[in-house]
């Protein structure tokens, strides 16, 4: 058995038992395996171990890894999210390339995105990204205007938004965590509320994983604990 498949089941076993704790079944909570700066090789490991969705946060590398794994492996039917940063300028491949997209955080990115969703594709899942902590450094929609963005993109055609993401300000502390999680899902019963049906709270990562899942993520998004230490360097 591979490193990343033991790393795998020991990444489910987490999320299993994180679930049981709170009264939720693991079947409620999925991974998503951040792959960015890992090689297609270690992308079809985690494949071949049962592994389907996969994360992105550079779009030159993912798509090219993308292009590679369909070509060379056509047999597998893989989930590709892109959770990085967007520029306007580089939808049009996000909207090709990818079945989700986590980090929409503005209606002129969601707009390019719905134009350029090709019309033999599904619709493009969107999960709408909040700056829950207000930190200048990171992207999201503030708090306050997430309702009426939701309202606005919920209406574009070619996109189906699915819900809320958020990467809170890191804390080693539990009960801090668990606050800001639980303000991503207030915001989403509220959202919920104005009639748009939402499925996903895409919250939770290696360091925080139990605090997202006791507030009612239903994805989880987990990198270095599945494929290793990133070397940035590369």
């Amino acid at each position: 058995m591979s490193l990343i498949s033991d790393n795998l089941q020991a990444v489910r076993a987490d999320i299993r038992r994180a679930a049981l704790d709170c009264g939720r079944s693991e079947q409620q909570v999925r991974l998503l395996a951040v792959s960015k700066t890992f090689g297609a090789d270690a992308v079809l490991e985690a494949a071949h171990a049962g592994q389907v969705a996969f994360g992105e946060n550079y779009l030159q590398e993912a798509v090219d890894k993308i292009t590679f794994i369909r070509q060379s492996a056509p047999e597998l039917d893989l989930e590709w999210h892109f959770i990085g940063p967007i520029q306007s300028n580089k939808t049009r491949p996000i909207a090709e390339h990818f079945a989700w997209v986590h980090s929409v955080d503005r209606e002129k990115i969601a707009q390019r995105l719905s134009e350029q969703r090709p019309a033999d594709m599904p619709p493009l899942n969107i999960c709408l990204q909040i700056n829950i902590s207000g930190e200048s450094t990171k992207s999201g929609a503030l708090p306050e205007d997430a309702v009426s963005l939701a309202k606005r993109i919920h209406a574009l055609p070619g996109l189906r938004l699915r819900g809320l993401m958020a990467v809170p300000e890191p804390t080693n502390d539990e009960q801090q965590q668990r606050a800001a999680f639980r303000q991503l899902k207030q915001l989403n019963d509220e959202i919920v509320a104005q009639g748009i049906v939402l499925d996903t709270l895409s919250m939770g990562m290696s360091s925080d994983l139990h605090a997202a899942i006791a507030e009612g993520s239903t994805m989880v998004r987990i990198g270095t604990a599945i494929f290793g230490k990133r070397d940035y360097a590369k």
